[in-house]
């Protein structure tokens, strides 16, 4: 995101780029995680409460490389909720519950961001209002991102753990020992572009439907 951004020059989007990019960091990104914790505790499991990990605090969610990740290409991560799905009535459907949460969370808040972003930029005058407006989009561009990126069937990912509820747990065992050096591929590909380049078209296309949904409604 922020070298998207530094690319195209300083503008009123940059400045709104970057100070929505550090509020999905600290305002938003613990509601996708407490989104996790609320799911696992609602249907059972206690391991994130008592690991204080029911809270929207960010102190209690935030991993700084995943944080720096976010602010520098859109893409980035958290602490992962601890969960543990033998605590579950089903444990296959409980962790793929929990897991959609998170991506779903990001998804509800975009919503409302596009949503601001309009009454802002209909309603409101002044550079201000245009600051807002910006900000708004980039927030709800972010969280899409986040969505996205986060329901790909990749481990550590959420859509991995979705997948549980669809392979057999033979198959996603072996694939969860080589969860560390998926995850470094996944930091390699991010940055150099070869896997942030599709993903940006997936939150572009995701991002201008659900923009075009909210603005049918202020036309």
């Amino acid at each position: 995101m922020l070298l998207e951004l530094i690319r195209n020059g300083f503008s009123v989007q940059t400045v709104a780029g970057l100070a929505s990019s550090i509020f999905v960091v600290f305002c938003t990104l613990p509601i996708h995680e407490f989104a996790h914790a609320f799911v696992a505790d609602r249907l059972g499991d206690p391991t994130a409460r008592r690991n204080g990990r029911l809270t929207i605090n960010p102190l209690a969610h935030l991993d700084w490389l995943g944080c720096l990740m976010i602010v520098l290409v859109g893409f980035g991560y958290a602490k992962p909720v601890p969960v543990n799905m033998r605590n579950f009535k089903n444990p296959k459907a409980g962790m793929a519950a929990v897991a959609f949460a998170g991506p779903l969370s990001n998804l509800i808040m975009a919503l409302v961001f596009l949503i601001l972003r309009w009454v802002f930029g209909l309603y409101v005058a002044g550079d201000f209002s245009e600051i807002l407006t910006w900000f708004f989009f980039y927030a709800a561009y972010i969280n899409v991102s986040l969505a996205v990126f986060n329901l790909l069937p990749i481990p550590p990912l959420d859509g991995s753990r979705i997948a549980t509820a669809l392979i057999l747990n033979k198959y996603y065992y072996k694939i969860m020992q080589y969860e560390r050096y998926i995850m470094i591929g996944l930091f390699v590909l991010l940055l150099t572009g070869l896997l942030g380049r599709p993903l940006a078209l997936l939150s572009n296309a995701a991002i201008n439907g659900m923009n075009k949904l909210v603005g049918s409604f202020f036309m």
